[in-house]
């Protein structure tokens, strides 16, 4: 498997290298320059779990047949093409959270000589999409199907987005609105779709298969990607920064975060004026009260219930599917985020 993630990073530069002199626009040096550093800041950064997922699962999903060099590749490009997805979501996300640290670096619009030239960076990440994939798979009769497929997913996570920015407005803070079924629904929309369904459903379409057959292994990938964001609002608030990569500010944004959620409902009506006093404050005094709170209501202990079965339910479901190949893919996956630190 290592060597396969050589050869998919080796794909990056590839791929950069097309984009960077893609005849349809008439490129200076300034602004091949400045593209080149941009995607080198934002799209190789990260763990790549989303990109490597699509070759793991491509390779699963052939039970064992050594994939050809160009099966590497066009599974290396569909992983890359959710990479590049992810730099776009993540350059806006960070200039609307206001946030200051990314992958253990400076966001992108902090740099100096970037600022709010950023949100157009963002928008030729997302533009450079279909460039790749017109460009290599053009003539594969999945090839809309992928278009199609990227272009609702991203339409699923911007409007998730938009009821996690329009939950948290300034100036209309209440932690009442917050619940659980809002929680799922933002996860579902914000996160599930593009960092777990993608990544599965560029495979299966690489591999022949009707992406309208597998709505069980869609609503399983969903469950996972709830679960994972339930463990990064966890980690956001409990790990060290050091080693997550960033500084967590969910409690300073008034995020709809499951911690906030499992608060509320197990809270008295003197924690729940703490609550209602500082969450939303970006003082760091009113963040070590919520924390301090967190901590009195043991949501560590809430969090570890909560991992163990959702684990439990979901290796359940992923072995009532009848595929043991698809089966494999989704264990895979699973095996990748169970009790992550990071």
């Amino acid at each position: 498997m290592a060597d396969l993630k050589s050869k998919f990073v080796n794909v990056y530069s590839l791929l950069k290298s097309e984009l960077l002199q893609d005849p349809t626009f008439e490129w200076t040096d300034d602004s091949r320059q400045w593209v080149d550093r941009m995607l080198d800041y934002n799209v190789p950064g990260g763990k790549l779990n989303r990109g490597l997922s699509v070759l793991d699962s491509y390779k699963l999903l052939k039970e064992g047949k050594e994939l050809t060099e160009e099966e590497i590749f066009q599974a290396s490009a569909l992983g890359w093409c959710i990479e590049w997805l992810q730099a776009y979501f993540l350059v806006l996300d960070d200039i609307m959270d206001g946030s200051h640290t990314r992958r253990s670096q400076p966001c992108w619009f902090r740099l100096p000589k970037v600022g709010m030239i950023a949100i157009n960076d963002g928008i030729i990440l997302r533009n450079q999409i279909p460039r790749i994939l017109r460009k290599h798979f053009r003539d594969k009769p999945y090839y809309v199907d992928l278009v199609d497929l990227f272009n609702e997913v991203e339409f699923q996570t911007a409007s998730g987005q938009m009821i996690d920015v329009i939950t948290t407005l300034q100036g209309e803070k209440d932690l009442s609105r917050y619940s659980l079924s809002l929680h799922r629904r933002i996860v579902q929309y914000k996160t599930a779709y593009y960092s777990f369904y993608l990544s599965v459903a560029c495979a299966l379409l690489m591999a022949g298969e009707n992406l309208e057959n597998h709505v069980d292994v869609k609503n399983i990938l969903v469950d996972m990607g709830i679960y994972f964001q339930v463990q990064d609002d966890y980690l956001d608030c409990f790990a060290d920064p050091e080693v997550l990569g960033k500084i967590g500010t969910d409690i300073e944004d008034f995020k709809c975060s499951w911690l906030v959620v499992k608060a509320l409902e197990l809270c008295n009506a003197e924690q729940k004026k703490i609550l209602d006093e500082n969450y939303g404050k970006p003082d760091p005094e009113n963040v070590a009260k919520v924390k301090a709170l967190y901590k009195e209501l043991d949501l560590e202990g809430v969090f570890a219930e909560y991992e163990s079965k959702s684990y439990e339910k979901l290796i359940t479901s992923i072995e009532a599917h009848a595929s043991k190949a698809v089966q494999a893919v989704l264990k895979a996956f699973l095996g990748k985020i169970y009790k992550r630190h990071k």
